[in-house]
């Protein structure tokens, strides 16, 4: 064992080898000395451990040492956020990052990324502009509304609203929309930090304007409207109309807030879903604001966008709270982009979740049976999911593969495991992936992972 020890090579030895320079040049020398030094350590390791196994010396195989060596370097190195192949048939993955961005999109961001940007320098004055101008345009015009101010997600839109027009007020709104939301956040725990006083009216299934009515007082500041985001209700159930809580709203001089959460500005009901009110259709029946997300329905970028009034906008923009949740100009850059597409009608041709929400079954059957000629497996009749707290219980038809395995949660973790990573689900005990969210320019990588991974012979 000691001769086995003695025969380790030296950290500097090591590092005057050809590929530890290049190593050096690509990751930078403290990366490479700090990689061979647990390297070693972890060589010393297995020589204890295999002598005192086996009783006999045990050979140092160089080769694989600087494997390990380069594995630790990759990984030390490799970037934390990665891109995946969405095969879930989960359109908006909270989890995978939701909306994927337009082309235009994405080269907007680009565009403003490499290099500076009036981001908050008015061209035509030459001096300081707004930055909350951007994308406001783009935002009446497809909405409708007076005016709009963007921030860095929905949550914060709340939060804003709130705190600038109800705070130390009352926030009357139906049991029926006390809902919780992604990562464990509750609306009514939002709007306690906000600094507004929640008040409850109606029961879980049936909230008439009568209680609204009757709970109005000199204390109360806003009627909030709440999406159900990941659940609906049925049966027995009655909600209040918005019409309606506009009329109470103005009748007492109060606000009245519509929050959409994935704030449509298409209708759903043309590509086969259930209906889902629009942004346009809450500004026109009088919506003081709507707020909603941007990398939901809207297919951009993540973003709180507030629509409405424009006393009421601007009573926002000028709040202290309004500087600490604004979207920086990458976000900026996208939402303008993709503003873009709905502005000139082709949304639905160039969003990418509108194009996946669009693709008929019999187009998905022709992508499956394609992957099951090379892969083998079973294509099968499934349902694609709308996900993101959209449109919920929506669903589309669709055809996917599936794959039976001895372990599917085995072999899910094993397409984890390739690069990029590819993200299935398990539907009566076999590995199914669905086309419908497989980004068209990842199918060829898709497939060959599946190769790679061993599932072309099932």
């Amino acid at each position: 064992m000691q001769e086995a020890l003695r025969n380790l090579p030296s950290i500097d030895r090591l590092l005057q080898s050809d590929l530890c320079q290049q190593w050096c040049q690509q990751y930078g020398r403290p990366a490479v000395t700090d990689a061979l030094r647990a390297a070693l350590d972890d060589a010393r390791e297995r020589i204890h451990q295999r002598k005192a196994v086996e009783h006999n010396s045990v050979v140092f195989d160089l080769v694989h040492f600087l494997q390990c060596v380069e594995r630790r370097l990759d990984f030390a190195f490799a970037p934390s956020l990665r891109t995946v192949i969405n095969a879930t048939g989960v359109i908006l993955h909270t989890n995978l990052g939701r909306a994927p961005l337009s082309g235009a999109a994405i080269q907007a961001m680009q565009s403003i990324a490499k290099g500076y940007s009036n981001l908050e320098y008015d061209l035509e004055e030459g001096k300081r502009g707004r930055r909350d101008s951007h994308a406001v345009l783009k935002l009446k015009a497809v909405t409708d509304a007076e005016d709009a101010l963007i921030v860095n997600n929905n949550a914060a839109a709340l939060v804003l609203l709130l705190s600038a027009l109800a705070k130390g007020r009352e926030v009357i709104i139906s049991r029926g929309q006390l809902v919780e939301i992604g990562g464990g956040f509750r609306i009514p725990e939002i709007m306690a930090e906000s600094g507004a006083l929640l008040r409850e009216v109606g029961s879980t299934n049936r909230t008439r304007l009568s209680d609204y009515h009757e709970a109005i007082h000199e204390r109360t500041a806003m009627l909030l409207r709440v999406h159900p985001s990941n659940f609906r209700q049925s049966g027995f159930v009655e909600s209040t109309p918005l019409s309606e809580l506009v009329a109470l709203a103005r009748e007492h001089g109060i606000y009245i807030a519509d929050d959409l959460g994935s704030g449509s500005l298409l209708d759903t009901t043309q590509f086969g879903l259930p209906y889902e009110p629009t942004v346009q259709e809450s500004v026109a029946c009088g919506a003081d604001v709507v707020l909603f997300s941007g990398d939901k329905l809207l297919g951009g970028p993540q973003a709180g966008i507030l629509v409405g009034r424009k006393t009421v906008i601007q009573a926002m923009r000028e709040h202290p709270l309004a500087r600490a949740m604004r979207a920086d100009k990458l976000a900026l850059a996208a939402l303008d982009a993709t503003l873009n597409a709905y502005q000139r009608g082709f949304a639905a041709a160039e969003i990418p979740i509108w194009r996946m929400i669009a693709r008929n079954s019999a187009e998905l059957q022709e992508l499956a049976l394609r992957w099951q000629r090379i892969v083998g497996g079973a294509v099968i009749a499934t349902r694609s999911t709308i996900g993101g707290g959209s449109i919920p219980g929506g669903t589309l038809p669709s055809h996917a593969l599936a794959l039976t395995v001895p372990n599917p949660n085995a072999t899910l973790q094993l397409l984890r495991q390739t690069n990029p990573p590819v993200i299935a689900r398990i539907e009566d005990d076999a590995v199914v992936l669905d086309p419908r969210t497989v980004l068209p320019e990842q199918e060829e990588e898709l497939l060959k992972n599946l190769q790679e991974a061993g599932l072309n012979s099932l």
